[in-house]
């Protein structure tokens, strides 16, 4: 059986959790153990968690959360705007929570080992803004992804074919 407690008033909890328990109860749900566990294994990890990794984490600190439970709690974290979900191409998703030191970052995905690496950009900042004056948009967020090799894996000889990257219409004439 779940158990509900009042972590809202609680001073001693983390800010992120008491915005999770905040936003709960605005949507009239529940605050339970379960739903904070999973919420603190993610606000504690500066990683990119998919389901296994939180799943792990949770058995590690004597927790016994199914995946159901997990995905729920997953899916009231990302529709909370607390935690954003990220699909780099594994078969999974990923998630991260968007409260750290870099709230607004990209993202270099090695298509070999699976590392992601996190950049910020100037670059970026200022082309957002050009487009934005150009065309009269307010953007609310961007997301880029860039997969290619990581150092490690091209100092460990691991080389990219081109096979099946490029679109056949162009080799076609």
């Amino acid at each position: 059986m779940s158990q509900t407690r009042d972590v809202t008033a609680d001073q001693g909890t983390p800010p992120f959790l008491r915005l999770f328990a905040r936003y709960l109860r605005d949507q009239g749900l529940p605050v339970t153990q379960q739903r904070e566990a999973v919420a603190e294994v993610l606000f504690a990890s500066d990683e990119h968690l998919s389901v296994d990794d939180i799943e792990r984490a949770l058995r590690g600190r004597g927790e016994r959360i199914g995946k159901a439970t997990i995905y729920r709690t997953l899916d009231l974290l990302v529709r909370s705007r607390l935690v954003a979900e990220h699909d780099f191409g594994e078969g999974f998703k990923r998630y991260e929570h968007r409260l750290s030191a870099r709230p607004v970052h990209e993202h270099m995905i090695c298509v070999e080992c699976g590392t992601v690496t996190e950049f910020e950009s100037n670059e970026l900042y200022r082309i957002e803004n050009r487009v934005k004056n150009e065309h009269g948009f307010l953007p609310v967020r961007r997301n880029l992804e860039i997969y290619g090799l990581c150092k490690a894996c091209q100092e460990a000889g691991v080389e990219l074919t081109t096979e099946g990257l490029i679109c056949p219409i162009e080799t076609v004439r």
